[in-house]
This record gives structure tokens, sequence and C-alpha cells, in this order.
């Protein structure tokens, strides 16, 4: 069943490239049944490595350009997707990607993560973000949980802005414009079980140039898990988006890697953890599968 006419969908990511590791088979499947969907990106991914050779001296360390060329690799990721909407917190280029935590990217005078030691910089990304939800009002958020799906800083940043920002956006007293409650709000929850069968997958392919370890580096227990989408029809569009995003990542057929070379599997379902807004109809596995199960 299509979501009622009208429903809004945000997605809050770090920097380009995570809204569709994470949440491209979602977005494209909500976007294609006539949901209004919205990507805001915190970050530009200054500091991501290249893996494209030509673009090398973009780098962080010599141009310092890579924003530039991540932001057309972003709006052709959105065009695959099939989402017409997509924003950058604050404007592109006003929050920089902060690097993994503890390197010296941490310390940029605009680095998202200086927002976990400056008051005031945290201020002003949540009103940024409560501009957006304002605007958008969205009957849906999507964002990391506490811990940043893997830890990356810009990622924990992402949910600490975002989380304070639904609150924020509901307050009347709060800034200016009509205050919005958001309904529903998820964080991305990539169960272990998947990843593992993922690198099962890619160790019965020996074509597959890619690293593919026993162990999971991250991810949650399946018990956490609340949503389950079965975006499946859309694999392909979310094959065409990590394709857009050349500098950051590798596809190979079924897989893909980042620059650490470790294997994953393009997916179809993705799944999510309801944090906040009251679950709608569950199957039998307990899983709601539709975010705005639930929502008149």
């Amino acid at each position: 069943m299509p979501p009622p006419a009208g429903h809004r969908l945000l997605l809050v990511h770090a920097h380009p490239d995570d809204e569709t590791i994470t949440t491209g088979a979602t977005m494209a499947h909500y976007a294609a049944r006539g949901v209004a969907v919205t990507l805001l990106t915190c970050t530009l991914g200054e500091e991501g490595e290249i893996l494209v050779p030509a673009w090398a001296e973009l780098a962080a360390d010599r141009a310092d350009q890579l924003g530039g060329l991540r932001i057309g690799e972003l709006a052709g990721a959105m065009r695959a997707l099939g989402v017409a909407d997509h924003r950058f917190l604050g404007a592109a280029g006003r929050y920089r990607d902060s690097g993994m935590l503890g390197t010296p990217a941490n310390e940029h005078p605009r680095a998202f993560w200086r927002a976990a030691a400056d008051p005031e910089v945290l201020a002003a990304a949540v009103a940024d973000a409560v501009r957006v939800v304002r605007d958008v009002r969205p009957h849906v958020v999507v964002t990391y949980d506490d811990a940043g799906d893997y830890g990356h800083p810009d990622h924990v940043m992402a949910h600490r802005v975002t989380t304070a920002a639904v609150t924020a956006a509901a307050d009347a007293s709060y800034g200016t414009g009509p205050a919005w409650s958001v309904p529903k709000l998820y964080w991305t929850a990539t169960p272990r079980s998947v990843l593992t069968r993922g690198h099962d997958a890619a160790r019965g392919r020996p074509d597959v140039p890619f690293e593919s370890p026993a162990v999971p580096a991250f991810g949650v227990p399946d018990d956490v898990v609340t949503t389950v989408i079965d975006a499946s029809a859309h694999a392909a569009a979310k094959r065409a988006g990590l394709r857009a995003h050349a500098t950051q990542i590798l596809v190979h057929d079924d897989f893909f890697a980042l620059s650490n070379r470790i294997a994953r599997e393009i997916d179809g379902v993705e799944h999510f953890r309801l944090v906040a807004g009251a679950s709608g109809d569950r199957d039998e596995h307990g899983h709601e599968r539709d975010l705005f199960a639930g929502l008149a």
C-alpha cells in the first residue's frame, strides 16, 4: 500500500555517499511512491580518500578541492535515486568533514566535530537543522544512532544535531517560524548478520576484488531493528547511486567497497530502529514494513 498522499521524509546524513550506502534503496522506494523525500547533508566530505587517480590532486592535503567535486557526485546519486530535494546544512561547505576521530582534521576551524566542544557551533548547527525541519515539515526523520553508525565523529554529530533539532522544532518558543512536531524519528540500524552475510557471499565469489572479514567491524544486534524496508525493486537505482560517488566507492557487480576495500553487498533491504513516535503494524517477525506505518 502506498503511504497517504502528502507524506514527507527527511534524512540527515554526514557526508556525500552515506545516504546511498545506508538508505539509498529506501530513498528510491519512497520517491517512486510519491513521498516527498528530502536529503540534508552536513558536510562536503572534504577529507575522503580519493579512489580515482585522475582526481588525486584534489585531496585535502593537496589542493583541498574534493568537496566541490563531491557536490557533483551527490547530485548524480540523487538523480539515480529519483530524489529532487537535496540540501546542505547551513550552506554547502559551512561545516567541514572532520575526518576520523583523533586526526588533525578534527581541529579545522570549520570541522563539524567542533560542535562537540563549542556550544556556539552546536547551537548554530541545530538552528540550521531546525530551519530545514520546519520548512520540510517531515512526518518521518531518519539519522544515525548515538554511536554514529560506525563511530565517525561527523556521524555522531549528525545524530546529536538532528535529535536536538527535532526537539527544538516542536518548541514554539524556539527561533522563528511555525513549530513542527515530527511524528516518527528513526535511526539507521545495519544488522551484523546482514554484514556477515555479505562478507560470506563475497568470499564465495573469487571474482570479487575486495576483502571479506569473518567478523564485521560494526553493525547492530538484530534484535534492535524495528523496521525493515524491502526496496529490492530499487537495488539497481542504489547501485547507480553508489557508482555516482566514484571518488569514494568501488563497485563490482552486487558488491561495493570504500577505500578500506572491505566488501559489502548492494542490498535493497534496509533496516531502521524507531526511537520516537508510535509504531505501526508489525509483521510476524515484529518488524514494521513501512516508515510511515501508523500515520494517518
